[in-house]
């Protein structure tokens, strides 16, 4: 199946920013072939977005997030966060140590549905290390549907600026995605992350608002 997200950069200028801030993956097979140029993409696409972007939004300056990236959560051997071992089905931004990782089963699993869901699912925790760079009056007490949010909105800025294509049948694929929350899942549990339809709704506020959509109001 080809992608429907395709880079304007080569493989090569992907490639340092993930050596310098992680590795491409933990205890999981070393060639994900298509999932890994995908994941690859979203996580150039969503970094050069905020390089370019994040002074039209707050102050300080930007920092990325270190890219820990796929990891096999049904190893003997996984990597922690905050001393806890990271599990299966799982995506996360673990603030401590300020990295994203992804279980390559979760990945696997929505990869097959559609490309897009691996770009979603970089988007969202991107989105949470980004609420982690903020001042608190800043975060939505809705920490997870404002993840979603800066998740819609990333992904429309990227496509803005050419870092990342949208091409047919990517909306579709990427409702699919949303809506394919399970409640068994640690990363899509219903109870934390809210129901398929709020998440949707906060995804395209994201999409359509830009980042200024996903800040509270008050802010």
């Amino acid at each position: 199946m080809s992608r429907k997200f395709r880079m304007r950069v080569c493989a090569a200028a992907v490639t340092p920013i993930l050596l310098v801030s992680g590795s491409y993956a933990y205890s999981a097979p070393a060639k994900q072939g298509a999932m890994q140029e995908d994941i690859d993409a979203a996580v150039y696409g969503v970094d050069e977005f905020w390089k370019a972007h994040w002074s039209d939004f707050f102050t300080e300056s930007y920092v990325p997030p270190q890219i820990l990236g796929l990891y096999d959560g049904r190893s003997a051997e996984v990597p922690t966060c905050n001393g806890e071992p990271l599990v299966p089905d799982n995506a996360l931004y673990c603030p401590p140590e300020d990295y994203l990782a992804w279980d390559v089963g979760l990945m696997r699993e929505g990869y097959s549905t559609g490309d897009a869901y691996v770009y979603f699912v970089v988007a969202h925790e991107w989105g949470h290390a980004i609420q982690s760079r903020l001042d608190v009056e800043l975060q939505d007490v809705a920490t997870e549907l404002q993840a979603d949010c800066l998740a819609g909105a990333e992904l429309q800025g990227a496509a803005n600026d050419d870092f990342i294509v949208f091409e047919q049948g990517d909306a579709e694929e990427l409702t699919n995605a949303i809506y394919s929350v399970s409640d068994d899942l640690p990363w899509t549990n219903a109870g934390d992350h809210g129901n398929a339809d709020e998440r949707s709704n906060a995804f395209v506020q994201g999409l359509e608002g830009g980042v200024s959509a996903c800040l509270p109001e008050t802010a």
